[in-house]
Formats: C-alpha cells, structure tokens, sequence
C-alpha cells in the first residue's frame, strides 16, 4: 500500500511537558500544542466503569443545575442550642470525623475554649482533662447541615447565622465571625477570647437577630454576585461582601438595639471576615441541594479538621472519603515561618465546594497580598478550575474574564482524569494550641480523597 504524502510543511504535534514545545518555538517549527495529562495513578479502570455509567450525565446535570440555582438568604440569627438541638458536652466541629487522640493543635484548643465558654472546666487543664476522658460529644458540622471556619468547634451558647434556600426549601448555619489573631477558631481560648464569645453571646447575636426580624430576609446571592464584581472572592477576601452586608443591617440595628448598634457596628466594621460565615452558610445550602443524586460525580462537600483532607460525593451519601490534610504554603504573621504551621482545617472549603474562593480568584487581584504569588498565579488558577468542574455559575461572574461564570461543580472523574487538583486559598492555623492564627496562603488537596470517592463510585456502579 502506498501511503500519501503530505502536502506543505511538516508540523508537529506536543503534549504534556513543554520543553519540546518551548525548542520548537524557538526554530520557528509550525507545531499544534495539545493540553493532555495522563489520569491519576490507578484510576484507569474505576474511570472506564464510571464514565460508562449510563445515569452519569444526566445525573451531574440535575445535581449541578440544583447547586447553580439555589437562592439563599439570611433569615434570622439564633442560638446554636436552639436550632441545633445541642445538650450540654456536645461539640461540633469542622472536616470529616475525628477523636480527641487525632485532633491537632488548634482543634484542641478550640475544643478547651469552648469547654470554658460552656462553663463545664474551671481551667484549661480540667478541660483538656475531660475531653481526654471521653466526657464530650465530638460530631463534624456537616452532619448538623453546619459549617464552620478553621477549627470550626460550635457550642451550644453560640449564635449562628441561618441561611435558607429560597429555591430548593433547604437550610444551613454558621457560627458568628470572631475576627482575625488570638480567636477560638484558631485555636487560641485565653482570657480575651472567651470574653469576646461572651459579648458576642450576649450582645451580638441579640442584636443581629433583632435587627433581622425588622429587615426581613437577606438575599445572599445577590450580595456574593455583586461582591465579586468589587473585588472579593469570598473566601480569604471579604471585605466588599462584609461592606455590602452592614449596609443592609446598619438601619435595622440602629432601630431595633439603639442601645448597642455602635458597638456592633464598630465590631462588625473593624472585622473584613465578618461576612465569611454567612458567605459559608450560603455555600453550604447551595451545595446541599445537590445532594443525593444517584450516580452523580459532583462533590458537594471538601472540609478539613486539622488531620484529615475530606470529600463528600452527591451519589455516594453522607461517606467521607479523606486523605492527609496538608500543609499550606504562603505568607506568615511577624516571626511565624512554616515549622509554626498546622496542616489545613475549616469547613471554609465549602466556598470553593460552591465555586467561590480559590476558584474566584481571578476577580479578586488583591488576594495576592494576602496568600502570596501574583497576579497572573490568580487567573490561572481561577481558568485551571473550569478544566474539573461540571459548569459555570450564571449569578457569580468575574469581571477580568469577560463576566465569565465562575467554574462551579467540582467532578471526581474529571480531577483523575486530568490530575488536577482544586485550588484552595486558606487561613494557617498555629499547630500549637492557644496560638491563633499566624499567616495564609494556598494549599493542595491530597489525591486520594478524590481516588477512594472515584473508587467507591466505580462500585457503586450497577450491574449490567
């Protein structure tokens, strides 16, 4: 047989590594570079049996399309005992499942400030004391349809912020923000935050919650749209969405709680995290009413407790699938380096979950500051994202993309078969109890939450 011979000049095609590419280029060889990765180490066959799962693809478009269209809204503050139903000695806390005996540095010490806050320890040392002998109740927050930041650890006198979805009739919370330093979600529980918790307790939540019956519902939506339109990416960037959100209580505070509106306003106005958990709440409602989904691939939950890196699957129920969480890499507080570190922690991967925070983070330029890298690091990771996600979010745009949607919907088989990872941007807790928060940056998943999560759909597969 006689081949034909091509007509005009030769052309080569490249993929993976660039370095052939880059010599070409530079002889001004005519090539067509192809974006190829080879999949995840052992996931060839678990993929071939998903992606042959005739209920995937419809499937991920329902559960997406729930996610995508959720309208959540804050309707009201109130305590955690209340809408939690939780007794005395229980404790929530954030990521996947864990004891005592596993807890890192800062989960523990959060767990020692609220045993205080709650009044069952008269020190520290009695409180580690009890937590060590088992007389707490230790259950994750997503459990509760609850996240939580950093240690993520809620008590019963706690006020949380609740979030319902307009669309879709589901609800979620969250703890108030405490600020930023030496707060109970990093760990810290001396004097000055327990104090702190107990104003926030005695005051803050009051006069949230009364300010919330005058106004009426809070369209969150609305407000995390507009906020990355000015610049925030909702995660370690809150300081538009938190303007934003004082702007709608500041005229009921100061109607319903004249007696403490200034104080509350100087609290929330001194604090650019304020808005984070609301934020979080709205991620976590969005996320849950995609729940459930037979055969879908599309994560709806990623948490951290300090120890384990975890994932939730909408097919696969309430299962954790984990890995060890890692280390972030980025900027630290005053004489802090990375041996002061803790590996990762907080429900606060719910907002990337949701397509928000390091998925955004092209419409926030400033975060760089804060995480460290650049500008362009920022967009790329943000167009990196689309490559593993289900869609693009029609209400959350970012302006330096063409009012492009952010990448939204996160897909097991799409993470092995591309060996991407999400982006997560994140605060550092000290692994240290008592030490608080001491810098931020970015940090990468560990792939076997993704692989186990792939695994266990590959089985969940069914016959025939």
């Amino acid at each position: 047989m006689t081949l034909p011979m091509l007509s005009g000049e030769p052309r080569v095609v490249t993929a993976g590594a660039d370095v052939l590419g880059r010599a070409l280029d530079a002889q001004a060889v005519p090539r067509v570079a192809v974006d190829w990765r080879p999949p995840l180490p052992g996931t060839e066959a678990d993929l071939a049996r998903v992606l042959a799962d005739p209920r995937r693809a419809a499937a991920n478009a329902r559960a997406v399309g729930r996610l995508v269209s959720a309208r959540p809204q804050l309707v009201a503050v109130r305590p955690a005992r209340e809408v939690l139903d939780l007794p005395p000695g229980t404790f929530l806390h954030a990521g996947p499942p864990i004891t005592w005996e596993r807890a890192s540095g800062p989960m523990r010490g959060a767990l020692i400030g609220a045993m205080l806050l709650e009044g069952l320890a008269a020190d520290a040392g009695e409180a580690e004391e009890r937590l060590a002998s088992g007389r707490a109740r230790l259950e994750p927050c997503h459990r509760h349809r609850t996240v939580g930041p950093m240690a993520g650890v809620v008590s019963p006198s706690m006020w949380m912020f609740e979030v319902r979805d307009a669309e879709h009739g589901g609800t979620a919370y969250c703890s108030l923000n405490e600020g930023l330093g030496k707060v109970l979600r990093y760990g810290a529980y001396g004097p000055e935050v327990i104090d702190r918790l107990r104003w926030m307790g005695e005051v803050l939540g009051p006069s949230l919650r009364a300010a919330l019956e005058l106004t009426g519902p809070l369209d969150l939506r609305a407000l995390v749209a507009q906020a990355l339109q000015m610049g925030d990416e909702l995660h370690n960037r809150n300081r538009a969405a938190t303007s934003l959100l004082i702007r709608e209580l500041a005229p009921g505070l100061v109607e319903a709680a004249p007696a403490h509106a200034a104080g509350v306003l100087r609290f929330a106005g001194g604090n650019d995290h304020f808005f984070l958990n609301a934020g979080m709440a709205a991620c976590k409602v969005s996320t849950d009413a995609a729940r459930d989904v037979p055969g879908s691939t599309l994560v709806v939950a990623m948490a951290r407790n300090g120890t384990d890196f975890g994932v939730q699957v909408s097919g696969l129920g309430d299962r954790w699938f984990t890995g060890p969480a890692g280390v972030p890499d980025g900027l630290y507080l005053g004489a802090y380096g990375p041996a002061d570190a803790n590996p990762d922690i907080g429900d606060s991967t719910i907002t990337e979950t949701a397509g928000l925070g390091g998925f955004a983070m092209a419409a926030a330029p400033a975060i760089v500051r804060f995480v460290g890298g650049d500008v362009s690091a920022a967009v790329a990771a943000t167009r990196s994202m689309y490559e593993i996600t289900l869609a693009e979010h029609p209400a959350y745009q970012i302006p330096g993309l063409g009012f492009r949607g952010t990448p939204v919907g996160v897909d097991v088989t799409l993470v092995a078969r591309t060996g991407l990872l999400p982006t997560v941007n994140t605060g550092i807790a000290g692994r240290v109890a008592g030490t608080g928060q001491v810098g931020a940056g970015l940090v990468t998943p560990p792939a076997s939450a993704f692989t186990e999560a792939l695994a266990a759909l590959a089985g969940a597969v069914p016959a025939g």
